[in-house]
């Protein structure tokens, strides 16, 4: 019995191949959990963010369909004597030109990557030309 236990000491300080396999997987458990912890943080910026565009965006629909009707009866009463049914031409020409402008000034703040996550990718990216 001595002798077997013996050998096991041997081996026990002589790592083989399901001890390398061990600490690899050791290794790529803690890289997981450290991408997982960064993706976590940067998805609570980036939430953060969106709701911010959210509200801003929900207070300035409120606020221009209150001025967008005002103004439209406005005109409509105003230029109704002179102009007749082609005010309301003028007046969905401009709002159409109103809607492209937002529209282009939203993609724009989307265009800077404030919902991306721009640390994740790249840790994410090394890690794959490492392994790769």
């Amino acid at each position: 019995m001595e002798q077997q236990h013996a050998g096991d000491e041997g081996a026990g300080e002589r790592p083989g191949l399901v001890a390398g396999l061990a600490g690899i997987a050791r290794n790529a458990i803690g890289l997981l959990v450290s991408r997982i912890e960064l993706a976590a943080l940067e998805l609570g910026e980036v939430r953060d963010n969106l709701a911010r565009l959210l509200f801003v965006g929900a207070l300035g629909i409120v606020a221009i369909l209150f001025a967008l009707g005002s103004w439209t009866a406005l005109v409509v009463v105003l230029a109704w004597d002179t102009m007749g049914w082609k005010i309301l031409l003028v007046i969905a020409i401009v709002y159409t030109l109103l809607a492209i402008a937002i529209l282009r000034h939203a993609r724009g703040y989307l265009a800077q990557d404030k919902l991306a996550m721009p640390a994740t990718m790249a840790e994410l990216r090394k890690d794959r030309d490492a392994l790769m």
